[in-house]
């Protein structure tokens, strides 16, 4: 790797096109680059940043390329389980009283995840769908207007039938014709989106629930916290979070998450 080519290359990235490239590792972002340049056949790092400065189509797929666009319905089933019993949990505290129970997928690629929170809350007895409302987020506009359409094509390489499988019916919840899964309306109902970006962003606040799984394994160990901070900052006492299975809270940050299921990497937020 040229170091210092590969360095401005990520300075142009960051100061002109506005993504935080010095929260990434740089394998991974080596690795997304890489990608492109192959793409437009560049010869090098010098080479393609001449070819990103001119080109305002490239710096829009290299953007893209480098979003996080890794997701599937009910990713690690195990994981789901623990979420069901956190959404009934939640939903039997606000039985009886006017609260929503407000829920973000964070990080949520091109919607997979917040669909799955909502079909997981129409599918079981114990939650009040109607109480359920769930944000998803990311900072792909293209992987957002995907999510907003809710319709999803299934390639050689994944099988949604089987991802869906984990409810019993999915069928109530998705039209299936041929490779095509189309997110039915009262699925949809439930789930709203939105630009938001962890790194740049304010937080929110209000949530019962955020989602933000295999995020931080791309993130450098320096900046995990102030993204976890925004989103302490956004559950409300005792709110869950879930994170990766190959994911932790950094120990400077534990002080404001007690662990829920250490197994599971399901937290709640420490009272105040």
């Amino acid at each position: 790797m040229n170091d210092g080519a590969f360095d401005d290359l990520l300075s142009f990235v960051e100061d002109e096109l506005q993504f935080a490239t010095s929260h990434y590792n740089d394998s991974y972002l080596d690795r997304r680059v890489s990608s492109r340049m192959r793409r437009t056949q560049s010869d090098d790092y010098a080479d393609y940043l001449r070819t990103l400065r001119s080109d305002p189509d490239e710096q829009e797929a290299l953007l893209e390329a480098m979003s996080i666009n890794v997701t599937g319905f009910f990713r690690n089933p195990d994981v789901w389980s623990g979420i069901r019993e956190v959404l009934r949990t939640l939903s039997a505290d606000a039985d009886g009283r006017t609260d929503t129970v407000d829920v973000w997928s964070a990080a949520c690629a091109d919607g997979r995840e917040p669909y799955s929170l909502s079909m997981l809350a129409h599918d079981d007895r114990r939650i009040d769908e109607s109480a359920i409302e769930i944000l998803g987020t990311d900072i792909s506009e293209p992987a957002l207007e995907t999510a907003e359409k809710g319709v999803y094509e299934e390639s050689r390489t994944v099988d949604m039938d089987d991802q869906l499988s984990f409810l019993d019916e999915y069928s109530h919840y998705v039209d299936r014709d041929g490779r095509t899964y189309r997110i039915g309306d009262d699925v949809k109902d439930n789930v709203s989106f939105e630009r938001h970006d962890l790194i740049n962003d304010d937080p929110k606040s209000g949530f019962d629930l955020v989602v933000c799984r295999n995020l931080f394994i791309y993130i450098d160990n320096e900046y995990k916290r102030s993204m976890l901070e925004v989103i302490a900052e956004s559950l409300r006492p005792g709110g869950y979070l879930v994170i990766g299975k190959a994911e932790t809270i950094p120990p400077n940050l534990k002080s404001a998450f007690s662990v829920h299921d250490a197994r599971l990497r399901i937290y709640q937020r420490d009272d105040e």
